[in-house]
């Protein structure tokens, strides 16, 4: 068996530095878009349907207001 040196140690090191990278960019990756499909698309989907609601409230206040505008 040759003796380990000092290139060969560093460049174990590097190797196992650049998987390590690897794997925390995956990681990484997966855990935006965790956070984009489960946590962002859901809350964006909430406000978009509480501005309906808000929308659909504020249409029915301004037309019971011009009647009543009208019939005075």
């Amino acid at each position: 068996m040759p003796p380990v040196t000092a290139s060969r140690g560093g460049r174990a090191r590097r190797t196992v530095e650049r998987m390590g990278r690897i794997v925390l960019s995956i990681l990484g990756v997966l855990l935006a878009i965790y956070v984009v499909f489960g946590l962002v698309v859901p809350m964006v989907a909430g406000l978009l349907k509480l501005l309906l609601v808000v929308g659909v409230i504020a249409v029915v206040v301004v037309g019971v207001v011009m009647i009543l505008g009208k019939s005075r």
